[in-house]
């Protein structure tokens, strides 16, 4: 038995708000769309993990989202413009990542990263 996908769920009763962040900002596209749920994704072949933390490392706050990049400098281009507050980094961290955390509409905290 494999596990074959992993969804994360966010329960809002303002679905569109997302379009903004998750589509235009992170340019995922509309998977699915039955009014009740939008489902934003890619194509792109991933890895399923869940990953179980203590902290976020590096002292920071445990992140709702992991959201892996392959160009972080675009993605914080689009955030600065966006007017989203950054609440961690950029930096690059001691594991060979370099990330940065905002909030995303409905208020989760957004682990945004590439490795280096």
């Amino acid at each position: 038995m494999k596990v074959k996908r992993i969804v994360t769920n966010i329960a809002t009763a303002e679905s569109d708000k997302a379009r903004a962040f998750y589509e235009q900002l992170l340019g995922l596209d509309v998977l699915m769309d039955l009014g009740w749920i939008r489902t934003y994704g890619s194509g792109s072949k991933m890895t399923v993990q869940i990953s179980v933390m203590t902290e976020g490392g590096s002292g920071t706050a445990v992140p709702d989202i992991l959201i892996e990049v392959d160009d972080l400098e675009e993605v914080l281009k689009r955030v600065k413009k966006a007017r989203i507050p950054v609440e961690y980094g950029p930096t690059v961290e001691p594991w060979g990542v370099r990330r940065f955390y905002v909030r995303d509409p409905f208020g989760k905290l957004i682990n945004i990263l590439q490795h280096e």
